[in-house]
């Protein structure tokens, strides 16, 4: 019996130590190949990130730095403290303002839904009050929006419903209303409070020649008679001195009702007989009783002053002021029949 040999493994090929230490270096190239195009890769996706960011914070460096030198919006009621208010704010404020028109009469205005969404923006509204302006309290109730200041020009005076209301007349309001606006714009805008409180010194030393005009004319003409067909000069004639007369038809003309016959009787009398010195009237208001007014004192040669209630383009209110101061000293300065 014979017994099989043992079965041996297959021998397996000899691989040289050459070429295994070639594939080794390959397999380590294949590797070294890929960490480095993932390095690139991430690389590549930081830098973007970097880029990304960057861009990301100028925008928003942008956005704040317009944010911050956007104009602050304002809103005045009327025209002349619309113009304080740029004086005041200069090139930091955007100023709107709702009754501009010399020639329309500002009784008769009526709101729009401009206006309303006007208010709605605005960061600083500023009115007269004491009743002239009686639809602004409505549009800012229906328009209310958070961190608005409001400016009432009636409650910085002391002055309410019922008194005379052509306040701006009076020669303390507009320093009063333009200390308001300095503080309002400074709470609204810090960064640039110190120029709001320089243009407000500004404004208050070029209001001096208006208050040295009225000290000159009070000091030649106090006591002197005048009258007016309603009582928009009213504050002015007091600092000056005038003895204004015949109020109850300077009212009734304000307020729209029925002069008494009586009233119109003593309001033709101090005309045609010369009783005052100079007729002042509200040359945006001229109903038929101002115009007969008027004839009368053209006929008997009584000097006319005409002063309005809006102020008039191309004036600041100063120039405004200060013209019809001149027409009045002219007027006064006229020799008497």
């Amino acid at each position: 019996m014979f017994l099989a040999a043992p079965t041996r493994a297959p021998l397996r090929a000899s691989i040289p130590l050459s070429r295994r230490l070639t594939g080794a270096c390959a397999a380590c190239d294949v590797t070294s190949a890929a960490h480095a195009r993932r390095a690139a890769r991430a690389s590549t996706i930081a830098r973007h990130a970097r880029a990304l960011a960057a861009g990301i914070a100028a925008l928003l460096a942008a956005s704040a730095a317009f944010a911050q030198g956007a104009p602050l919006k304002v809103v005045a009621a009327e025209n002349f403290y619309g113009d304080v208010a740029r004086q005041i704010g200069g090139a930091h404020v955007q100023v709107s303002s709702i009754l501009s028109n010399p020639d329309q009469d500002p009784h008769l205005f009526e709101a729009s839904p401009k206006i309303a969404r006007e208010l709605q923006q605005a960061k600083v509204v500023i009115y007269n009050g004491a009743d002239y302006d009686p639809w602004m309290p409505k549009l800012l109730a229906a328009s209310k929006r958070d961190k608005q200041a409001t400016i009432v020009v009636a409650e910085l005076v002391g002055k309410k419903a019922g008194d005379n209301p052509h306040l701006w007349y009076d020669p303390p309001t507009m320093p009063a209303a333009a200390r308001a606006l300095a503080s309002a714009f400074g709470s609204a805008d810090p960064a640039h409070k110190a120029d709001y409180d320089a243009n407000l010194a500004k404004f208050v030393a070029s209001m001096q020649p208006l208050g040295a005009k009225v000290t000159a004319l009070r000091a030649r003409y106090r006591g002197i008679p005048v009258t007016a067909t309603e009582p928009v000069f009213g504050y002015m004639a007091d600092a000056i001195g005038l003895d204004m007369r015949n109020p109850r038809l300077q009212l009734a003309a304000m307020n729209n009702t029925e002069a008494s016959p009586a009233d119109i009787a003593a309001f033709e009398n101090d005309l045609k007989k010369h009783q005052v010195r100079v007729l002042f009237y509200n040359s945006q208001a001229v109903e038929p009783m101002t115009k007969r007014m008027l004839k009368i004192a053209n006929d008997v040669h009584v000097p006319v002053v005409s002063v309005t209630e809006t102020q008039p383009a191309g004036k600041t209110f100063q120039q405004w002021m200060l013209s019809q101061l001149d027409a009045l000293a002219s007027a006064l300065g006229q020799p008497q029949p």
